[in-house]
């Protein structure tokens, strides 16, 4: 079983700046060697989209258009824990940041993720 636990949102002016990270633990020494990772965010009475994703061991990474240039993804393989760096915050950033991770064969096969975190929402005012 893997857990994921969000934190770092809160209320930011528009311009500003917020750094979420996302901890992430396994039950017996599982290691997330072959997992890929991503944040995902959904707005008030709309879906989940996604924002990011990074593979857990070579740490390539890609990025959703309208965030391209504002946010990064990054991992810390000693933390184990997932960071989406986020400038220049828009009011349209508004909305629940969640965490996920999947083992690669499963994202490979589906692009499915098998992990969620609980979430953490991120305003931005104007």
């Amino acid at each position: 079983q893997v857990e994921l636990v969000e934190s770092g949102g809160g209320l930011v002016q528009a311009g500003g700046s917020l750094r979420l990270s996302c901890a992430a633990s396994a039950a017996s020494g599982r290691t997330f060697n072959h997992f890929i990772m991503a944040w995902f965010r959904q707005a008030p009475g709309k879906e989940r989209d996604f924002v990011a994703r990074i593979n857990w061991s070579g740490g390539s990474s890609v990025h959703e258009d309208s965030v391209k240039g504002r946010f990064t993804i990054s991992r810390d393989f000693a933390k184990k824990t997932m960071y989406l760096q986020m400038n220049s915050l828009k009011p349209e950033d508004t909305g629940v940041y969640y965490c996920a991770a999947t083992p690669y064969s499963t994202y490979s096969q589906s692009g499915q993720y098998d992990y969620w975190g609980q979430g953490t929402q991120v305003t931005v005012s104007s």
